[in-house]
C-alpha cells in the first residue's frame, strides 16, 4: 500500500504540538499518524475502516476503530473527554457535529490542525456536497463560537490549492489558550 505525502500544512505547523496524546482523527492510511510518531509524538489513529486501522504500524501509534459518524455514543464520549489531547489533527474530513467535541478535547496550549474541503470544491470533483464542503470563514467561525476556551489563530488559509490535485480548501493552526474565554472590558 502506499501511502500518500504529508500534508504541506500539517508538516509545516506539526512542530508546534506540544508532547502528549495526539489525536489523528479519520486518519485513513495514518500518512499523519506515522509522521507525527517519527517526531517522537505519541498518536490515537482514529478511523472507521479496520482495513486501513491494521496497516497502520509505526511505534508510538495506537489505533481505535470508531465509526465517528453513526456509530454508538459511549466510544465518542470515551475518545473526546476534556483536554485530553495535545493536538488534534485533521485532513480531508468533516462532520460538524464532531466540533463541539474536538475543541473540548484540546488541551491548553493544545493545537489543532485542521485542514479540509471548502465551498467552490465542486468544479474539482468530489466532494461536492455542501455537507463536506466549509462555508467562507467557518473553521473561524468555529473556534470563535467555543465558549470552553480562547484559541489563538496562527494560521488560516480559505482558497485554492493545486497541490496534490487541484482543489478548494479551509486550513487552520490554532493555539487553545488557558483561561476559558476571553473577556470583554466595557469602558464608560
Amino acid at each position: 500500500m502506499s501511502i500518500n505525502p504529508v500534508s504541506p500544512w500539517i508538516s509545516r505547523f506539526g512542530g508546534l504540538i506540544p508532547a502528549g496524546l495526539v489525536l489523528d482523527l479519520a486518519c485513513g492510511n495514518g500518512r499523519h499518524a506515522a509522521w507525527l510518531a517519527q517526531r517522537g509524538l505519541e498518536v490515537l489513529a482514529v478511523d472507521r475502516n479496520p482495513e486501513l486501522l491494521a496497516e497502520i504500524a509505526a511505534p508510538g501509534v495506537a489505533t481505535q476503530q470508531i465509526d465517528l459518524e453513526t456509530g454508538p455514543s459511549e466510544p465518542l464520549s470515551a475518545l473526546f473527554q476534556p483536554q485530553r489531547f495535545s493536538a488534534v489533527v485533521a485532513t480531508n474530513y468533516l462532520h460538524r457535529p464532531l466540533f463541539p467535541l474536538i475543541l473540548s478535547s484540546v488541551a491548553p496550549q493544545g493545537v489543532l490542525l485542521y485542514e479540509t474541503f471548502a465551498a467552490g470544491n465542486e468544479q474539482f470533483g468530489k466532494p461536492s456536497s455542501p455537507d463536506f464542503l466549509l462555508q467562507p470563514g467557518e473553521l473561524l467561525a468555529l473556534l470563535a463560537a467555543d465558549g470552553a476556551g480562547r484559541w489563538h489563530v496562527l494560521a488560516f488559509e480559505d482558497g485554492f490549492v493545486e497541490g496534490p490535485k487541484p482543489a478548494m480548501v479551509q486550513r487552520i493552526c490554532a493555539v487553545k489558550q488557558a483561561g476559558g474565554p476571553a473577556t470583554t472590558l466595557r469602558i464608560g
